[in-house]
């Protein structure tokens, strides 16, 4: 008898198939990808690092051939390593970066790590607000960050633009240890040159960027760099726009060297500080099955193709929010530079996002409730939705579909107002069926790639 568990799976396998996924952090990897993730690395612990000598800029095929030593602390590493140095080195080639730990679980884990490199407790960190844009790990009170380091927070402007006076108002009085420019929740491409500026006044500060929801389009040459304008460090997810598994990564600049030695706290060595702060800082052993994962959807990162994906995912963004523009929804910035779309759906037809999320979930169109800027209603009934359009362009959805799914999405907006509240949808079931069967039929027309 099957486990039920792969019931399930199956299950969400078609969930997927015959709806369409909006949330701005999902996206679809490929058949390699997925194999790497499933492959027989997930038997092998493997704590510690490879040799980093001679990354970055080696020749592929000297890597994944030549054994050198390591620093590890359980045996039969020689595979393992030549993996791990091969996701290091596209990395580092795919972002411009002097050296990339592609250890951390999650974006959270490399965020806390860069933390934990740098700064003592109670030191300052500088970062956007959870309710303007910013995510939980910048300083969120309910995290495990928030009480070991001060977090004080910069804002966005009414047009949905970082704050920048605030910002640097704020930074020359407080001298932070961290400067951090990065958000969950921004449709606006930052001033890297106008931040990275700030640190003739702030020397001992570190610059970092999460970059985790535009990776991707960094990667894809449609997002500038922050490593190219002096940032220190970049963190990011290595799922979402850049098409990976689900993990994290850290890209920095500077010294690359053993982690053995422990090195003087400077700016130039926080490349070593940050490996002794993942391993063993924070985490134990690494996933070696992921960071294989990894090493492959930066290789597919590489490929000219990916150019044009990144593009396409910029401009179905933009074609999406002037239709929704074009139907009475209320955009926060109005509108998106980048892959993401924040609608103030209780401005634009006086429903709050939570009802309209479950809505659109009854018709497969998979979005998140999401706060706004300053908003009142809670984080369980706020007043925005985030969507954007990563997963669907990788299904090779284009301009006539954005016109589509605005359109859906407007009729299924106007259903919520008329049913006033969450238990009246059930008024109109059949409305939504309809339209559940439209969603279906060009669903289908799009298969998810590696399934």
């Amino acid at each position: 008898m099957q486990d039920p568990v792969f019931n399930l799976i199956d299950a969400e396998k078609q969930r997927q198939s015959e709806g369409l996924e909006l949330i701005p952090s999902e996206n679809y990897v490929s058949k390699a990808v997925l194999t790497a993730m499933g492959s027989i690395l997930t038997n092998k612990y493997s704590e510690g690092y490879p040799s980093f000598e001679g990354t970055p800029g080696w020749q592929e095929d000297k890597i994944a051939t030549e054994i050198l030593e390591n620093y590890r602390y359980y045996g039969g590493q020689e595979n393992i390593d030549r993996i791990e140095r091969l996701c290091i080195d596209r990395a580092c080639r795919l972002f411009h970066a002097d050296h990339a730990n592609v250890q951390p679980h999650s974006g959270a884990n490399a965020n806390e790590a860069v933390y934990f490199a740098w700064c003592d407790p109670g030191d300052k960190i500088l970062a956007m607000s959870l309710p303007a844009g910013g995510h939980l790990t910048h300083g969120s009170p309910v995290t495990r960050s928030a009480k070991i380091y001060d977090f004080i927070s910069y804002g966005v402007t009414p047009d949905g633009d970082i704050d920048y006076a605030d910002l640097e108002e704020k930074a020359l009085k407080e001298q932070p240890k961290i400067l951090l420019v990065g958000y969950s929740a921004f449709m606006k491409i930052p001033d890297f040159a106008r931040i990275a500026a700030l640190k003739e006044k702030l020397p001992h500060t570190l610059f970092m960027a999460d970059m985790a929801h535009v990776a991707g389009l960094i990667a894809g040459g449609v997002h500038p760099n922050p490593l190219d304008f002096g940032f220190h460090v970049v963190t990011t997810t290595t799922h979402k726009t850049l098409r990976g598994p689900r993990g994290g990564l850290i890209l920095s600049k500077g010294n690359v060297a053993s982690p053995l030695k422990k090195p003087e706290k400077t700016l130039e060595n926080i490349p070593i500080l940050i490996d002794r702060a993942v391993f063993p800082g924070t985490q134990g052993g690494p996933l070696e099955h992921i960071i294989a994962a990894k090493a492959v959807a930066f290789g597919e990162a590489l490929q000219p193709n990916f150019q044009d994906y990144s593009a396409k995912i910029v401009s179905n963004a933009k074609i999406l929010a002037s239709e929704l523009l074009k139907r009475g929804f209320a955009l926060q910035g109005g509108g998106t530079e980048n892959h993401l779309i924040l609608v103030d759906i209780k401005a634009s037809f006086d429903i709050d996002g939570k009802i309209y999320e479950k809505a659109l979930d009854k018709v497969g169109l998979t979005l998140n409730a999401n706060a706004l800027p300053s908003d009142q209603s809670g984080a369980f009934r706020p007043s925005g939705v985030r969507l954007g359009t990563p997963a669907i362009t990788t299904r090779g959805l284009s301009e006539p579909e954005m016109v589509k799914l605005a359109e859906w999405m407007e009729k299924v907006a106007r259903l919520c107002q008329k049913a006033g509240s969450e238990d009246k949808l059930d008024n109109f079931t059949s409305d939504l069926e309809k339209i559940h069967l439209e969603v279906q039929t060009l669903a289908r027309k799009f298969p998810i790639p590696g399934v």
